[in-house]
């Protein structure tokens, strides 16, 4: 890192504080109150950033509470972004478009707007490493929920060619035919037709500390050489599929920096500040790795 780290003050929690936080299930792997607790020192925003775990059948319940309680909104993450997207009143381009919800924002007039951000983050991220997607290349997605519809919508915003696979098939058309013109490929052969693509994506839980399969690596035999490799997980932060990009001689970009750019988005609509994704961010959410 090139900038020196930025030591922000004590947080300010008065009676009139600001209040968000992230809903999953499970929730302790985010590491979204590291970094929005550190957004509010550092910008002296007096409010506060909680996790919520939150089981999928408490979620509308959960939700109707805390916009009651007077949380300014939350985030949602893995099983919750089409469950937010059903429940919002209001939902943003982006949201519409990728048929899912990862943020969503309590507004003064009592409806819920629901927005995806993850789309938008994920190509930041990309674009951030130096690593842009090239408009008329081919990108494969691993999985079929919230995550992957945003990302999928986003890519092909920019002129990207999307194909999707997920172990369960059904779930896989039903977001090739959200998005006209994404493919299908099945689960049992996508390892033999990689070298067919310029960016591989992991949009599941796969390879989570925690999560059903935290081993989840797959055979890269078949790349391309010049085929990025990126997973959306950032715990752990090299998951076993971006090692095993590392070991062929592949780039990879891993999902720090998609959370991170993501995160603006929610922050400014809660807290009323448009934050830095900058080095000083960065380092201070590895420190909490």
């Amino acid at each position: 890192m090139t900038t020196s780290p930025i030591t922000p003050p004590p947080q300010i929690i008065t009676g009139k504080a600001r209040l968000a936080g992230v809903m999953g299930w499970p929730v302790e792997h985010s590491r979204s109150p590291a970094l929005h607790n550190y957004w509010l020192r550092r910008y002296g925003v007096d409010g506060a950033y909680v996790p919520l775990p939150t089981a999928p059948e408490d979620f509308v319940a959960a939700v109707l509470g805390l916009q009651a309680a007077g949380f300014k909104g939350v985030n949602v993450t893995i099983p919750h972004k089409e469950a937010a997207y059903k429940l919002a009143d209001v939902l943003d381009a982006s949201a519409r478009r990728a048929g899912a919800v990862n943020t969503l924002v309590f507004r003064e007039d009592g409806k819920i707007l629901g927005l995806s951000t993850d789309g938008s983050g994920f190509v930041a991220s990309l674009e951030a490493s130096s690593l842009p997607p090239r408009p008329q290349t081919r990108a494969l997605l691993l999985g079929a929920g919230g995550a992957a519809r945003s990302v999928a919508a986003a890519l092909q915003d920019r002129g990207i060619r999307v194909a999707i696979t997920n172990r369960t098939q059904e779930r896989a058309a039903t977001l090739a035919a959200a998005l006209p013109g994404t493919d299908v490929l099945a689960w049992s052969e996508w390892e033999q037709r990689l070298g067919e693509f310029a960016l591989l994506v992991n949009t599941t839980s796969l390879g989570m500390a925690g999560g059903p399969d935290p081993l989840f690596c797959p055979s890269l035999a078949q790349a391309a050489e010049d085929l990025v490799v990126a997973d959306i997980v950032y715990a752990p932060l090299v998951t076993p599929l971006l090692a095993a990009a590392t070991r062929q001689g592949l780039r990879t970009v891993g999902g720090l920096g998609m959370l991170l750019h993501q995160a603006r988005f929610g922050f400014k609509e809660w807290f009323g500040v448009d934050p830095q994704v900058d080095d000083a961010t960065q380092d201070h959410v590895l420190n909490s790795l």
